[in-house]
């Protein structure tokens, strides 16, 4: 019904401006136009019995009657079936025929009515209908500037631990398009991949803090700092009890292979490690909200995936809606001491009911004072809300992450489930403070987003990022020593040189880092001084492999930061690194790289030995 209301609106308007080409089609192709004129009235005598036909089926269609979402016991007595069952049929096509047409040969037409007159769509016109058009949202990023430390000599930022923006990009890389600059954050490109630090000895300090500094490969006279933050890990079999609801979007925009489809096969690979301890509910929405399976333990997988396979698309987006009654759903089968999560799965394209995305990060943040965990998963193209669902994600204390494919989904909530569900450190933040008698300048790499205030790194009620089991996180930070000829900016005329404090002569910084126990109102603190002693002549395969994937997302977002350096020397920079991921996704990089290089115009592959 919607291609046809688009088709009879796309016509509408073009009546004026093909006025004068019918005019000389009347001229021009007189024998055409009275063979068509012929036939017009037995074309619209069928499009009357369609009109007719399709009016008798809408009549005859179910009403769907949707769960109130008021409460969770009143989604629970009303379990809607309508959300499960298939959507009403579609409208019959629209007639079409082949037609002669001025100036060429026989080309696929469509009639398309208007009240005025009826008007012949040519081929190329046919193609723009079916193109629906590109409204994906992404927040507007700046990259981070360069920092004199005399005059700044303190950085502070949330962690993050997303990875959506990797598997969104490599999306667009995949088809053939340029990915959009803001969709690029580099901070989720580098932590898509693990590093391998050293792991905390147990529990009680939850993570474990490494270092590297080694020179910058698109500058010499630069150096890299790699801070690297590995969680402890906790193995699936002594994850706590968890009570997930699953927030599912349904509405029509998720009719496609790449949403609906791919999210059921996505959660079924989630469902299949679920214990019986574990509790699963299921709500829905498109233009309301309501609770299609009640908590359900892990061991009734039938039954949880039977629910997931009716599941079938249509209508509006009343996502709003959808996140109070998943909430409300959430405290109801709260589990103490165990993992209470939603998991919203969506193509972000809220467009009833509220979907400001300001007034659903106020929900969000309030909701989070439960104890609720927020993961969002994105899917499919066109619409896709990136803006939306990787905000709301940081806000309600969880992750985001985007499903490009099965493997992507298994990657997520398979291979990552630990990290994924179990929070082990939250409101994590890092501040780094330099000395100026050794370092001029620094850059901090990606992380737009989550920059902090000074004052906010002592401020337990400032919300930060949270680190889930198992996960490692990875910050970069490009560095010019004094005296190296390196400085890229001016120093003040009137500024003036800071002392150093006796001992601190060989220190290039102090790293903080503050973070709560999960439920602790008060923040604890690690101290870690960087010394100048650390730098190395050559970097180690993992600040190698980090640098490739930072020089990657710069030169997808412009190559404003790394000088010459190009496409070819990302690849040389990634060779031989490849082959130390059992998943393959190191070397599916390099094909990456490729990709990016031609939808840039990056010039001819070099051949590198592999």
């Amino acid at each position: 019904m919607r291609r046809s209301l688009l088709c009879l609106a796309i016509a509408t308007t073009l009546l004026a401006a093909c006025g004068q080409s019918r005019t000389s089609v009347r001229e021009e192709a007189p024998e055409a136009l009275a063979e068509a004129g012929r036939d017009q009235a037995a074309r619209q005598r069928a499009d009357e019995q369609d009109a007719e036909a399709a009016k008798a089926a809408a009549v005859a269609a179910p009403a769907i009657v949707y769960a109130d979402p008021a409460s969770a016991q009143g989604a629970v007595a009303n379990q809607p079936q309508s959300f499960l069952s298939a959507p009403p049929p579609p409208p019959a096509p629209m007639p079409s025929q082949r037609v002669q047409v001025v100036g060429g040969g026989l080309v696929n037409a469509i009639d398309v009515s208007s009240v005025e007159s009826r008007t012949i769509l040519t081929a190329e016109q046919i193609a723009k209908i079916g193109q629906e058009p590109n409204t994906e949202k992404y927040e507007a990023i700046e990259d981070n500037p360069t920092h004199r430390v005399a005059e700044t000599p303190v950085s502070t930022f949330s962690i993050d631990v997303d990875t959506g923006s990797y598997s969104n990009v490599r999306r667009m890389l995949m088809a053939g398009q340029r990915p959009p600059a803001d969709a690029v954050r580099a901070e989720e490109m580098i932590n898509y991949f693990d590093y391998g630090y050293a792991t905390p000895g147990d529990r009680a300090t939850p993570f474990r803090v490494s270092t590297e500094i080694a020179p910058a490969p698109w500058n010499s006279k630069h150096q890299l700092l790699q801070i690297g933050i590995q969680g402890y890990d906790v193995p699936k079999a002594q994850i706590p009890a968890s009570n997930l609801v699953f927030l599912i979007d349904t509405s029509g925009s998720m009719q496609s292979q790449d949403k609906l489809p791919l999210l059921k096969a996505s959660f079924a690979e989630l469902v299949k490690q679920l214990r019986p301890q574990d509790r699963v509910s299921m709500v829905v929405y498109a233009g309301s909200a309501g609770l299609v399976l009640p908590p359900t333990s892990g061991a009734d997988k039938e039954t949880i995936l039977a629910a997931l396979d009716r599941l079938e698309a249509g209508g509006s987006t009343n996502g709003g809606q959808g996140l109070q009654l998943a909430y409300a759903q959430a405290k109801a089968s709260y589990m103490k001491n165990g993992v209470n999560r939603v998991i919203l799965a969506t193509d972000g394209d809220f467009n009833v009911g509220t979907y400001d995305q300001k007034a659903l990060e106020t929900m969000i943040a309030d909701q989070r004072k439960s104890g609720i965990a927020l993961t969002t998963l994105g899917f499919g193209t066109g619409n896709y809300n990136d803006a939306m669902a990787e905000q709301l994600a940081d806000i309600g204390d969880g992750n985001h992450a985007y499903i490009d494919s099965l493997n992507e989904g298994r990657k997520v909530l398979v291979e990552e489930l630990s990290s994924t569900m179990l929070t082990i450190a939250q409101d994590v933040k890092i501040q780094l403070e330099f000395n100026p008698a050794v370092v001029a300048e620094y850059r901090l790499i990606g992380y737009e987003n989550r920059a902090l205030r000074r004052e906010d790194f002592n401020n337990d009620k400032i919300d930060a990022g949270e680190i889930g089991a198992g996960h490692d996180v990875t910050a970069l930070y490009e560095i010019t020593l004094v005296g190296s000829g390196g400085e890229s900016v001016d120093p003040l005329r009137y500024g003036r040189r800071t002392a150093v404090a006796a001992g601190k002569a060989d220190e290039i910084g102090l790293l903080r880092l503050r973070y709560k126990q999960p439920g602790a109102e008060t923040s604890r603190l690690i101290e870690t001084p960087l010394q100048r002693s650390q730098i190395q002549a050559k970097a180690s395969p993992r600040l190698r492999w980090a640098a490739a994937i930072a020089a990657y997302a710069d030169l997808l977002r412009g190559g404003k930061n790394v000088g010459r350096f190009d496409w070819n020397d990302v690849r040389t920079l990634a060779t031989g690194l490849a082959d130390q991921d059992r998943w393959g996704y190191r070397a599916e990089f390099l094909q990456l790289v490729d990709r990016a290089r031609s939808v840039t115009g990056g010039g001819t592959p070099v051949a590198v030995s592999e």
